[in-house]
């Protein structure tokens, strides 16, 4: 039996699957989660066969949150199932570890066939972004020195993607676990790097660069 964990913020995105799915005997939906901090820890807790993930999510996106549970178990095979075709979100989730790449507006049938695949060990690429996989491998390293995952550590865009949220820094502190004063260490460097000097326009970098969405609270 494929154990397969659904990540998405829509909860009607989930149930939808989630619904579709009990139809093939050999899969089961053993967990769901809305936001990359909750798949991280269903993750740890399930350890399922396969992760559908989001990358548009609140709080922990789905590259951070690729990032993360593949340290963990790298044996997990995550599929991306989202709306953005950009070459910047496929490339940096390829580089995260995911195993798959599928559009929202994929058919149903190349969903389940993208899980079988990947569960032969194998990577899945939807044929409706092919082309833009083979662009960004022709221009692999002219942007990628300029962009969010090159230019800050993995903490860094974890406080990056909170505060463009409309977090403060005690909230901030909170979810991560760690003292104000060190939140505060983190946006100062994060300014510093990216030569911004302002929540405002913080926020705005992190919508361009895909940490966070602008539907994001």
């Amino acid at each position: 039996m494929i154990r397969i964990v659904l990540v998405d913020d829509h909860k009607v995105l989930r149930h939808g699957l989630s619904q579709a799915l009990k139809g093939e005997e050999d899969m089961e939906i053993v967990g769901q989660a809305e936001n990359g901090y909750e798949a991280v820890k269903i993750a740890q807790e399930l350890v399922p066969d396969v992760m559908m993930m989001d990358i548009a999510m609140p709080e922990l996106n789905g590259i951070e949150a690729t990032r993360q549970i593949l340290k963990m178990h790298p044996q997990i095979r995550i599929i991306t199932l989202s709306m953005h075709s950009n070459k910047k979100f496929i490339h940096e989730m390829f580089k995260a570890g995911a195993r798959g790449y599928l559009l929202k507006d994929c058919e149903y049938s190349e969903l389940i066939n993208a899980i079988r695949v990947v569960m032969q060990n194998k990577t899945y690429l939807s044929p409706s972004i092919t082309g833009v996989v083979i662009e960004n491998y022709m221009m692999q390293g002219l942007e990628e020195k300029q962009n969010a995952f090159a230019i800050l550590s993995d903490r860094e865009r974890e406080v990056l993607q909170l505060i463009a949220e409309g977090k403060t820094t005690k909230q901030v502190a909170r979810i991560l676990h760690v003292s104000p004063k060190t939140v505060e260490g983190h946006r100062t460097r994060i300014m510093h790097k990216l030569d911004i000097d302002s929540i405002a326009n913080l926020t705005k970098y992190a919508i361009r660069e895909g940490l966070t969405s602008a539907e994001a609270p």
